[in-house]
């Protein structure tokens, strides 16, 4: 089988540009039966300094100031989008008319309705997607999706799940563009409860109707040095601040398709937690409990399977285990964050090489903001509301 080369483009050189970059240069080295090999053409930044920096570290062929004239150009294949926001719609509608593959960071829009034109256009322009639910890659919620489709809960009867972060605990912590309505869109809820509704899809099925409520917390931050820093940038009282105009907060009571019941919640100030995308699971037969911060590890509860105790056993990831072999050789040698950046960018490309959609990419993303819409709309009404259909 000739090796098939696919011609990548990254657009935005923060952490996770960096993330994209790697995790294609690693296609050929960790999937070598696949083929496929990844050549990283251009990438776009505003900021020279890390132009130069990816250009020295990843061998990008070419460098832009202006994303759209690295679209111009063309001989892309595959953007791989890690802009802000509010960029995100004018850059898939864009590059999908140039006929590109898009691989995009959610969210895909700052709401329900960017979301819904960004696929769209994707749908219009006849090319592919991928949408960066991660988590939904780890090994062990892989296996617990795999127990589900194999009935070993039976009937879905709970089900949770949840992203806290104390990313934003400190009020000290700088004012970068995600506490920023007009670009980021929602806060907590767009930046992470659209995480833990993509899983509750993954998992659960479709939601039905939710009723939420949210809270700013920290309502001032101190404003970013010279217009630059993250999220993760701090500050003193004595800085300049300015007004945080979305949300810290939001939580969802949600009431699945299938009869199911659950809770989805998301938090940028919750103290203690460092990155707890989480899930609980409770069916007829048995249960199950994931956190990305124990990622390696599955909680389980299947009575015939626990002859000597009634309670959770705890699984370590291994090669019986979605994916986990590919990157470790043994059982309880953990993988990382990245190595679902891999996976995720590996199993696009061979949708890309085929030609053919295998997961839904940014209809799910859709379909994922849509419930998170639901959720701001209950906010504000007071009410149960339902996700529009696409």
């Amino acid at each position: 089988m000739k090796m098939k080369t696919l011609r990548v483009g990254v657009l935005g050189m923060g952490w996770m540009g960096h993330a994209h970059a790697r995790s294609w240069l690693a296609l050929e080295q960790f999937y070598p039966e696949l083929k496929l090999r990844a050549k990283l053409i251009a990438c776009a930044d505003t900021d020279k300094t890390r132009r130069d920096d990816a250009k020295q570290r990843y061998g990008f062929e070419k460098t832009f100031a202006d994303w759209r004239e690295m679209v111009k150009t063309g001989g892309i294949d595959i953007l791989s989008v890690t802009a802000p926001n509010n960029m995100h719609l004018e850059i898939i509608q864009t590059a999908a008319r140039a006929g590109m593959h898009i691989y995009c960071e959610k969210p895909a829009g700052r709401d329900e309705n960017e979301t819904r034109r960004a696929h769209l256009a994707a749908k219009k322009a006849g090319v592919l997607s991928c949408v960066g639910y991660n988590y939904r890659y780890a090994p062990m919620a892989r296996y617990c999706r795999d127990l589900i489709k194999k009935n070993k809960f039976g009937a879905l009867e709970q089900l949770n799940c949840r992203f806290l972060s104390m990313y934003g605990s400190d009020p000290m912590a700088r004012l970068s563009w995600r506490y920023d309505k007009k670009i980021a869109g929602a806060g907590a809820s767009g930046d992470m409860l659209s995480h833990a509704a993509d899983m509750a899809v993954y998992l659960g099925g479709g939601v039905r109707e939710v009723s939420a409520h949210k809270k700013l917390f920290i309502a001032k931050r101190p404003l970013p040095q010279s217009g630059k820093g993250t999220h993760f940038s701090t500050g003193k009282k004595s800085d300049p601040h300015g007004k945080v105009t979305n949300e810290d907060y939001i939580g969802a009571l949600a009431r699945f398709e299938s009869g199911a019941i659950g809770f989805l919640e998301s938090s940028r100030v919750a103290r203690g937690p460092k990155c707890e995308m989480a899930f609980e699971l409770y069916g007829e037969k048995g249960s199950a409990r994931w956190n990305f911060e124990n990622m390696n590890a599955l909680n389980l509860y299947l009575p015939g399977n626990n002859a000597e105790h009634d309670g959770y056993a705890t699984l370590l990831a291994g090669t019986a285990h979605p994916q986990h072999g590919r990157f470790n050789p043994g059982d309880g040698i953990g993988a990382g964050y990245e190595d679902l950046k891999k996976m995720e960018a590996a199993e696009f490309a061979v949708e890309v090489a085929r030609g053919k959609q295998k997961q839904s990419g940014l209809q799910q993303a859709a379909q994922t903001s849509a419930i998170v819409g639901a959720a701001l709309r209950s906010c504000e009404s007071g009410k149960w509301e339902k996700p529009a259909k696409l």
